[in-house]
């Protein structure tokens, strides 16, 4: 009995630190993207709360919790409040199986990719339940919108991790970051390195994925859900103060959150860019982070450089050359694992 308590305690203290982690790191994230936007349009971006405007993030945070909470007659108000609850809770729940470096996870479950893939699929219900609950067409409108662009690129996304599955051969993110550690670099006689990693032999699917994860987590070129000039702020338009907070730090973890999958899938996770000796002797996390901000200034330089897709170009991308290029990789890495004998 102690010993459960004992472990239940343990797993909560893990739980709290994640999560203190995470918030501070999102937070930084913020204030990246915001300054990576101003720098490619030439402005200065937030430079006042702060040393440098780093504070910014935090003094946001003050403002939103400060806010009086309104609430629409016309709502309901349970699902209304409940909604951005939902969204929030899930983005974070999703990072518990995410190991940012060996050993580094609070749950190392052997399906964590499924869980993952889980989690990510209900996400979309909090976004249905806000746009519904605000009873007002607009917010419904841009719900509908997400609900089908959400659905439509995590077909896509579900072909891409299955091709990384058959190369690592486990739904484990750990075991699936340790099959990395062997590739085409030490085929040719070299060191584990970058060449090892499964972007290079699933380029086409990294690139499918990176797109993916951009339509999934509502981020420019793919922001039609919260489209200012066309749906007055999308499904969020009624919400104000901390219900408004919740809604945003649920998209900003789960952008986070594609960010490290992106690194687990296919770019060697917390291995060093080269095995030598002074590379690996940085701690494995710090790898992970550099790859992980690397891949969100990838996000933020996109948002600043690509005009917005209308909704029948995002619809078509996704189900007219996503869907069918994937499932076409899928038969062509299964195939080439068999005939060449590479199978794990």
């Amino acid at each position: 009995m102690n010993e459960m308590v004992a472990l239940v305690g343990l797993i909560a203290l893990q739980s709290v630190a994640l999560l203190v982690a995470l918030l501070i790191v999102v937070s930084f994230l913020i204030y990246a993207d915001r300054k990576v936007w101003a720098a490619v349009q030439l402005r200065r971006g937030p430079n006042v709360v702060g040393p440098w405007g780093v504070l910014q993030s935090f003094a946001d945070l003050l403002k939103f919790v400060f806010k009086e909470v309104i609430i629409p007659d016309g709502a309901n108000k349970g699902v209304f409040v409940l909604a951005p609850i939902i969204s929030a809770a899930l983005s974070l729940a999703a990072w518990a199986v995410i190991p940012v470096a060996e050993g580094w996870q609070v749950a190392d479950l052997n399906v964590g990719i499924l869980y993952l893939f889980a989690l990510s699929s209900l996400g979309v219900y909090g976004i249905i339940m806000g746009g519904w609950a605000s009873n007002s067409k607009y917010p419904f409108l841009s719900a509908l919108r997400s609900a089908a662009q959400m659905v439509s690129y995590e077909v896509s996304i579900g072909f891409v991790i299955i091709t990384v599955l058959l190369c690592a051969g486990s739904m484990n993110l750990t075991e699936i970051v340790k099959t990395q550690e062997t590739g085409l670099g030490t085929m040719l006689g070299l060191p584990n390195s970058f060449l090892d990693w499964y972007f290079i032999p699933l380029f086409p699917m990294f690139i499918v994925f990176f797109v993916s994860a951009l339509a999934e987590t509502n981020r420019p070129p793919f922001d039609l859900v919260e489209a200012e000039s066309e749906l007055v702020a999308g499904f969020m338009v009624e919400y104000s103060s901390t219900p408004y907070l919740l809604f945003m730090l649920g998209e900003y973890v789960a952008i986070t959150l594609m960010c490290a999958m992106t690194t687990i899938l296919f770019l060697g996770g917390w291995l060093p860019i080269i095995d030598v000796p002074v590379l690996n002797w940085i701690p494995g996390v710090f790898w992970f982070m550099a790859k992980l901000c690397f891949v969100f200034f990838m996000f933020a330089m996109v948002k600043a450089i690509v005009p917005r897709y209308r909704y029948d170009q995002l619809m078509r991308l996704g189900w007219k050359v996503f869907l069918p290029l994937s499932l076409a990789w899928v038969v062509i890495t299964a195939g080439a694992l068999v005939a060449f004998g590479w199978l794990p």
